[in-house]
């Protein structure tokens, strides 16, 4: 069996690599955890450097990650890759590391030493998704080098030659091959090393499925997992929103990567005076897309990551329009649609009724519904199975503040949508997932907790 890269652009087989066999991978394992202990050893210090010296590394291959990219996953290179916040995240947790790994001293006196210590937990499995397939992964991948774990990454089939890369360049920077190891490996050998606890901790993005999976594998040993899912995100614009900030910012994020984002905008509720002119503003904004090759500079939208993916968003789109969704971009502005392209549309007349306003979409679609106040408008936000993010447009903080206290989300953005801070935790609720990713709290879960009670006795 092989680990196959398809290529959306044109369905060619991009690369191949063969599945690693169990018991190689579970030597890869052992070979992870003995080599972890002399890594944690080292000086923190140290280990950022090393980090971040693999970090620069991938930034000078960018030039060949961009256009490999587009190949592997259908991103127009007029973007120019990921490496401005693949560097951001990593700096960030590099900054922060000193103070949040320290020791929290609780006594120090003649009788009595008491603190607690972060401890890594020793073998990190990452099982990164290829939608974003270096931010993604450098989210754990470095706060757990940088902690004194060892990491064996397991990248998406999509996106394989983005854990080769992160290999290449974090060996170059210094980092033993023991300590990170990007693995090709199948479902089941993966879910048979996490059922024989061959792993301190899982960070898994990815479907809900896969997250329950996951779940089922660790179930009984006591594993840490943290599981960052679904979404269905949505915004809200109330009547005293900057419109055109609004429309361009939402839009944007619906339709960014051809809508493959995590956290991108999903559904659209709009206060009732402000719904007509945002419709109008949003059709033309998508109306100008160029919807076609990602090699290609003029391309400002590429492909679907795979055709079963732009099959699931063609269907949900038909199911909309089938219960009286009214569809406002004519398909015949995009004559590359077919295949893994599908041409970007909005839906209005849509209820949630309709799987497009409560499933997850992950394509270039979004519904836009008028909402009558913060009242409705809530409720139509929490009427959700997921929870991650939700950007809220207006010019009052204190009422945006307010509404998102009593918003089911990990993150709430304030004109703003489509951003991951590193210096906020990365979280969601309900089948959107549990644990969170980067700030402090990243490093907690990445680590465990070390309880030192000294006495002196005289």
């Amino acid at each position: 069996m092989t680990f196959d890269c398809i290529s959306p652009i044109d369905g060619t087989l991009l690369a191949s690599r063969p599945y690693l066999a169990l018991d190689a991978a579970r030597e890869a394992a052992r070979q992870g955890a003995d080599e972890q202990r002399a890594w944690a050893a080292r000086p923190l210090a140290e280990r950022i450097a090393l980090v971040m010296k693999g970090v620069e590394a991938i930034g000078a291959m960018n030039d060949d990650i961009v256009p490999e990219l587009a190949r592997q996953m259908g991103r127009p290179v007029r973007y120019g890759g990921e490496f401005g916040g693949f560097r951001e995240r990593a700096a960030y947790m590099a900054e922060i590391a000193e103070t949040a790994l320290a020791p929290i001293a609780i006594e120090d006196s003649p009788a009595f030493r008491r603190y607690i210590t972060r401890e890594p937990h020793g073998l990190v499995l990452v099982i990164a998704p290829w939608n974003y397939p270096y931010m993604t992964a450098i989210n754990a991948v470095a706060p757990a080098l940088i902690a004194g774990n060892a990491v064996v990454l397991k990248h998406a089939a999509q996106t394989l030659l983005v854990g080769e890369r992160l290999a290449r360049a974090f060996h170059g920077a210094g980092i033993p091959p023991g300590v990170f190891q990007a693995l090709a490996m199948d479902h089941p050998t993966v879910e048979t090393l996490i059922a024989e606890k061959r792993f301190g901790f899982v960070n898994f993005t990815g479907s809900v499925g896969g997250g329950r999976a996951i779940e089922r594998a660790a179930a009984g040993t006591f594993t840490g997992v943290g599981l960052e899912l679904g979404g269905k995100d949505p915004g809200y614009v109330m009547e005293d929103a900057d419109l055109d900030a609004a429309v361009d910012t939402l839009i944007d994020g619906a339709m960014f990567n051809s809508g493959q984002c995590c956290c991108g905008i999903e559904r659209i509720y709009v206060a009732a005076p402000l719904f007509d002119s945002f419709v109008e503003k949003a059709r033309a904004i998508v109306e100008g897309y160029v919807l076609g090759d990602p090699l290609d500079p003029a391309t400002t939208l590429g492909p679907m990551a795979h055709v079963r993916f732009a099959d699931t968003v063609r269907a949900q789109l038909a199911d909309a329009i089938d219960r009286g969704a009214t569809p406002l971009i004519d398909p015949g502005r995009f004559p590359a649609a077919g295949g893994a392209y599908v041409a970007p549309q909005i839906l209005v007349d849509v209820t949630h009724d309709m799987a497009v306003m409560r499933e997850e979409t992950f394509g270039p679609v979004v519904g836009i519904m008028p909402v009558s106040g913060d009242v409705e408008a809530i409720a139509l936000m929490n009427d959700s199975d997921y929870g991650l993010t939700a950007s809220l447009w207006t010019a009052d903080m204190a009422r945006a503040e307010a509404i998102g206290r009593q918003l089911e989300t990990g993150t709430v953005f304030l004109n703003r949508a489509d951003y991951l801070d590193p210096a906020l935790c990365w979280t969601g609720c309900k089948q959107t997932g549990k644990g969170g990713s980067l700030s402090v709290l990243g490093y907690q879960a990445l680590t465990r907790p070390k309880s030192y009670h000294l006495r002196t006795l005289k």
